[in-house]
């Protein structure tokens, strides 16, 4: 890619070199997996230093746009993941949106209902439920933290099972007929656990979304309280007037 920079402009040049790199994401002129020059080489191809250099692309790491790898260097991440407000699974988005969905399920088995997933499942507390943990990919980066929590019984769920295929459709396949959903939408500082496992720093921004889903008889079938990469991920609404 050329760069452009206007070196009287009182814009930082760190950040002029940021946008451009970003603007060449943005179009497509830098795919995901492209390879930039390391900082040496592009502060000699530029004419600037290599605090400059470092800079700019440690503000796209910050970003989520790019991602620096040991042996490797310093490569574009896929894009931000925009999935609008429907009664559909993350695994069928990242499908349909070419995003190459992976699952690593953390943990599978029947735990006792504390008080929220008891009121929200309609159960007593103490109830054996099952409990989900499961780590969603999207283009081989970490996308998401997934936790729910299901009466015991509404399918065969395996951790096999959610490593090949989304949670809806398993469901949906053993006849759970799901019609509608309340959901809450916001945002807290990553834990260091979380950090760790979504790979970003310990405090960074997460997105969280907590999901109750009923089926066509009124009862509830699942409850989910997920944590997202804000870098990576974000919800579009479409609004009426009424």
């Amino acid at each position: 890619m050329e760069f452009d920079l206007d070196r009287s402009s009182p814009v930082p040049l760190y950040f002029q070199v940021a946008e451009q790199i970003s603007e060449a994401i943005r179009t497509g002129e830098l795919t995901p997996g492209s390879r930039l020059d390391n900082e040496i080489l592009l502060a000699d191809r530029l004419g600037l230093s290599r605090p400059t250099i470092r800079q700019a692309i440690q503000y796209l790491v910050d970003k989520g746009l790019l991602v620096r790898k040991r042996g490797v260097g310093t490569q574009v991440v896929h894009g931000q993941v925009k999935r609008s407000v429907e009664l559909t699974s993350l695994y069928d988005d990242l499908r349909r949106a070419g995003q190459d969905p992976a699952t690593r399920v953390l943990s599978i088995g029947t735990a006792a209902a504390d008080e929220t997933v008891a009121g929200v499942l309609a159960v007593p507390i103490g109830t054996e439920v099952l409990h989900l943990e499961r780590l969603r990919f999207a283009a081989g980066e970490p996308l998401a933290l997934l936790r729910n929590w299901l009466p015991l019984g509404l399918a065969p769920l395996t951790a096999d099972a959610l490593t090949e295929r989304g949670l809806y459709e398993l469901l949906r396949s053993a006849g759970v007929r799901m019609r509608v959903a309340n959901q809450r939408i916001g945002a807290r500082a990553a834990s260091p656990a979380e950090a760790r496992l979504l790979g970003e720093r310990r405090g960074a921004p997460l997105l969280t979304m907590v999901r109750t889903t009923y089926d066509d008889q009124g009862r509830a079938v699942e409850h989910g309280s997920h944590a997202y990469r804000a870098s990576h991920y974000s919800l579009e609404v479409t609004l009426i007037e009424r």
